[in-house]
């Protein structure tokens, strides 16, 4: 059941990272992905630099979402280069 709830957070957390950062879409499938992979990132910058949003799943869909947001920055970046 967790990796269904992971998933799903995954897939709401990528899909409002392409809404914030617009013009970056990439499926459902390629949101899951930017989801988890932005909610990895985002476990791992902020508790070195003192955030963080507590616990449940609407914390972990934010928490994913800023992290996802994030990473279609960086991504937007290296593409123009």
């Amino acid at each position: 059941m967790g990796i269904i709830i992971m998933l799903i957070i995954g897939a709401v957390a990528g899909w409002l990272a392409g809404q914030i950062v617009s013009g970056y879409g990439f499926g459902l499938g390629g949101n899951i992905a930017v989801g988890i992979v932005g909610a990895i990132i985002a476990g791992l910058l902020f508790p070195r630099i003192g955030l963080g949003f507590g616990g449940g799943v609407i914390a972990s869909i934010i928490h994913a979402t800023i992290g996802a947001v994030i990473l279609l920055y960086l991504l937007r970046v290296i593409k123009r280069a």
